[in-house]
């Protein structure tokens, strides 16, 4: 009889533990049995390195990112104070010093 919680993602009751992780075999959805689930939580970004993400975070652009209509560039290396998570593709709302609001994806900042 297992104790384990079926897998948030499908429902699936047949879930098993690799090490720390526990798995779904069914839709191969895994999540850590230590934390809370993220969905349970609100929404749950992760930079480039897989570090979460937060409200009022600093993070560094690791590279170079045009700016749609417009002839400027963010540039690599380039710290955003006080970043604010949204829903969406561009999940992270900030504001640019020197070109002024953005949306940026996670998949291009580190957390500094």
């Amino acid at each position: 009889m297992s104790t384990l919680p079926p897998c948030p993602a499908c429902g699936s009751e047949y879930t098993y533990e690799d090490g720390i992780q526990l798995v779904c075999p069914e839709c191969a959805h895994e999540w850590s049995a230590n934390e809370p689930e993220a969905a349970e939580e609100g929404l749950s970004v992760r930079d480039s390195n897989g570090n979460p993400l937060q409200d009022g975070d600093t993070v560094t652009v690791i590279k170079d990112l045009k700016v749609k209509g417009s002839s400027s560039v963010v540039k690599v290396g380039t710290k955003v104070k006080n970043i604010r998570l949204v829903e969406g593709d561009h999940d992270i709302d900030c504001k640019i010093d020197g070109i002024g609001p953005m949306k940026l994806k996670s998949e291009f900042v580190k957390k500094a």
